[in-house]
């Protein structure tokens, strides 16, 4: 092996090294920060409790004339079907049978 050979083999084993080391020194460092991060927040947290998040707000989206026609449709439903609901047929029936029953009492009378 030659002097150029030799050195630049050692310069490059031991850049390697140095580069090596140095990368699992700053990721320690970053790992140890990140800890020591969350161990203040706990520790922060336990003294002066953070107050509660507010829940989040539900978010409207403007509706196309599409659904507004849907909206509308269904409530025109809605009402339809409460009104047969909420409708007493008896009296319906009464009424009617009582307004047939006068119609067919005028036209005895007119012949």
């Amino acid at each position: 092996m030659g002097f150029t050979t030799g050195f630049l083999g050692g310069f490059t084993l031991t850049s390697a090294v140095l580069y090596l080391t140095i990368s699992l020194h700053t990721k320690n460092r970053l790992t140890q920060a990140a800890l020591l991060r969350q161990q203040r927040g706990l520790l922060t947290n336990v003294v002066q409790p953070q107050p509660a998040e507010p829940e989040p707000v539900a978010r409207e989206v403007p509706v196309g004339l599409t659904e507004m026609a849907k909206d509308r449709w269904n409530r025109e439903v809605e009402g339809a079907l409460r009104k047969v609901y909420e409708t007493d047929w008896r009296r319906v029936r009464e009424n009617a049978e009582d307004r047939l029953g006068s119609v067919v009492e005028r036209l005895r009378e007119q012949k």
